[in-house]
């Protein structure tokens, strides 16, 4: 008889933080170092990009960045850490498309459609956002998404959000 060490199965996921309150890019490494402490391990993430502030423009621009993650965690596990992780950085919600210390969305997990009250994945705004495809194309082009059956190159050619979105420097 052989030893059975139990694998559990790693789920492909992406997700995108952003913020523009406080140091934004030391909330983006601590969120991504909070990411790989409790949720998995990071694969791929883009460069960090700058944007203008969408919906109530009226606030600092933000910074975005795509980190690809393999997870034991199911989609919901997912999103309840990535919620206690924008708590821990000091997260307050108040005002939609308000300004953020620290934003983490999930983008994609594996191939999988969900739609419950409190989670849909795709994410539903992926196509019309140039701050989340610019960095999303950047590690993932050729990524399909599963609904609407296109690429993040193709979702970004087609993307006709005018915002610029360019890479970030110190």
């Amino acid at each position: 008889m052989t030893d059975f060490e139990y694998v559990q199965p790693m789920n492909n996921i992406f997700l995108l933080t952003g913020g523009n309150l406080g140091d934004r890019r030391a909330n983006l490494q601590l969120a991504c170092n909070l990411i790989e402490q409790t949720i998995g391990s990071l694969v791929a993430l883009s460069k960090i990009y700058e944007t203008a502030a969408w919906g109530i423009t009226d606030q600092p621009s933000f910074l975005n960045q795509v980190l690809h993650i393999q997870t034991p965690l199911s989609a919901h596990d997912v999103l309840n850490k990535t919620l206690a992780i924008e708590s821990q950085i000091g997260r307050t919600r108040t005002i939609k498309f308000g300004p953020r210390i620290i934003d983490i969305d999930l983008l994609f997990f594996n191939n999988e459609i969900i739609q419950t009250d409190n989670l849909i994945i795709p994410h539903p705004e992926i196509q019309h956002r140039r701050f989340v495809l610019e960095p999303l194309n950047q590690i993932a082009a050729a990524y399909i998404h599963p609904i609407l059956k296109k690429t993040v190159s193709q979702l970004l050619a087609d993307c006709t959000d005018p915002l610029e979105v360019t890479v970030y420097s110190d």
